[in-house]
């Protein structure tokens, strides 16, 4: 990716899909050239908290609501120290910010982080054939020399492709660091971190739990070296395939029983160590209003998701597995992904959405205080 910083709203842009389907507009953020898997979002609000999510790592995100950067950006809300997708696509930008909490606004803060940009576009043409055709590899050109659109094609068409992709290394902490609990301090928790939002160790630290977050070369030993009364796997980019090495750590934490957790690619590597398959979806789910059904309750949540693979379990039996029974736990009710799983013999459950998202905003926190439940029954 080529960026420059320059002032960018009447520069031309043009993104490329591989398809061959042109889009042009103006550069939005930095000027230059990017490449990615192009997604769409249906978020209306919490775009900062899309920007920043390392599970977006390597995509180029299309933004459905038709105004965005209306809020500006604020130094509280990010999920992670920089943003992680590899492109962005507006139709019409926000020319003021207007929050109290806005220090600047998103032009600049993609300007300042080198993310390539394009405003201007008719996104919801561009939403309609991504649906139609699914998720595909994009480039996005600024600039005022900007190359024949056969040669931009074709570097497109050379841009790798995130089916196969291990991508979880390159978002992960390289190096252990505490979230301490809030409050009186309950119970240990040792985080896998495969591209984690920072709301997740808070959410655990809101329940009096100290959360030690590790790489995502952490094994079985780095784990229980913290003395852990449960174990998490975050959420991460990339195709879950190809995530052999958390999977082989959390079979090995399966075989302790110690109570455990995971949320989206954390819940495809519990679909992988259950002996599940995983595969990649159309287009994915990507936004704060998806339905998913809690199937032990009953309950239907309004949830926010970010991904574009998913497990292929059965949805109407419960399975035998090496760790016991086990069984979908939540469905989305759009298209009947499988959207959560948990063991019927041990204390183990995941989901494939985002509970510290609060997209409902409440819907999801009762997973947080299941994860509570499940250490506190281990410990008595």
């Amino acid at each position: 990716m080529t960026t420059s910083t320059r002032g960018a709203s009447k520069v031309p842009a043009v993104l490329v899909l591989e398809d061959g389907r042109t889009f042009r507009g103006r550069a939005y953020g930095a000027v230059g050239v990017t490449f990615g898997e192009a997604v769409f979002s249906t978020g209306m609000t919490g775009y900062q908290e899309t920007l920043t999510d390392p599970s977006y790592h390597r995509q180029v995100v299309v933004m459905t609501a038709p105004h965005v950067g209306n809020t500006g950006v604020n130094d509280e809300d990010p999920e992670s120290k920089r943003i992680w997708v590899a492109g962005y696509v507006v139709r019409d930008p926000a020319r003021v910010p207007s929050n109290w909490r806005s220090r600047r606004s998103l032009d600049e803060e993609l300007a300042q982080q080198g993310v390539v940009g394009i405003s201007g576009v008719d996104t919801r043409a561009l939403t309609r054939h991504l649906r139609e055709r699914g998720a595909m590899r994009v480039g996005i050109f600024s600039g005022n020399a900007l190359p024949d659109e056969g040669v931009m094609l074709a570097e497109v068409r050379q841009a790798p492709e995130m089916k196969g992709a291990s991508l979880y290394e390159e978002v992960a902490t390289p190096q252990a660091y505490v979230v301490p609990a809030i409050g009186e301090k309950k119970f240990t928790v040792a985080a896998v971190d495969l591209g984690i939002k920072g709301m997740t160790p808070h959410r655990m630290a809101e329940r009096g739990i100290e959360v030690h977050v590790l790489p995502a070369t952490a094994t079985a030993e780095d784990i229980y070296a913290v003395g852990p009364d449960g174990v998490f796997f975050s959420n991460g980019p990339g195709d879950p395939e190809k995530a052999d090495h958390p999977v082989s750590v959390m079979r090995e934490v399966l075989s302790r029983k110690t109570p455990l957790f995971g949320i989206c690619f954390g819940n495809q590597i519990l679909g992988r160590a259950l002996g599940f398959g995983t595969y990649k979806l159309k287009y994915g789910h990507r936004g704060i209003n998806q339905p998913v059904q809690d199937r032990t309750t009953g309950k239907v949540e309004v949830t926010a998701h970010n991904h574009g693979f998913a497990v292929d379990a059965p949805l109407d039996r419960v399975s035998d597995t090496p760790y016991g029974r086990a069984e979908v736990s939540h469905v989305c009710l759009n298209d009947q992904v499988v959207e959560g799983l948990q063991l019927l013999d041990q204390p183990a459950f995941s989901v494939q959405y985002h509970p510290e998202a609060a997209a409902g905003p409440h819907d999801a926190a009762y997973l947080f205080d299941r994860f509570v439940s499940l250490m506190e029954g281990q410990r008595a």
